[in-house]
């Protein structure tokens, strides 16, 4: 059974992004800044919000939050 929470999924997904888009950046084209702006935007607004499209999808295809791993123990 996997280990691996929602939460621990949704910070690789957003730092593997943030990476992607610095390297599409440097090495495509300058313009491709503006999706690391909007990744960290959408960082951001979950923050304050709770709302995660990706964490949303995760949750729909089945992987368990932090708290469900606990109480499997």
């Amino acid at each position: 059974m996997s280990r691996f929470s929602t939460e621990r999924a949704t910070m690789t997904f957003a730092g593997t992004m943030v990476l992607v888009s610095v390297a599409l950046t440097h090495w495509v084209h300058p313009l491709f800044f503006w999706f690391t702006v909007f990744i960290g935007v959408n960082l951001i607004q979950s923050s304050f919000t709770g709302l995660c499209p990706a964490t949303m999808v995760m949750k729909k295809l089945g992987m368990p939050t932090e708290r469900e791993l606990a109480t499997r123990e």
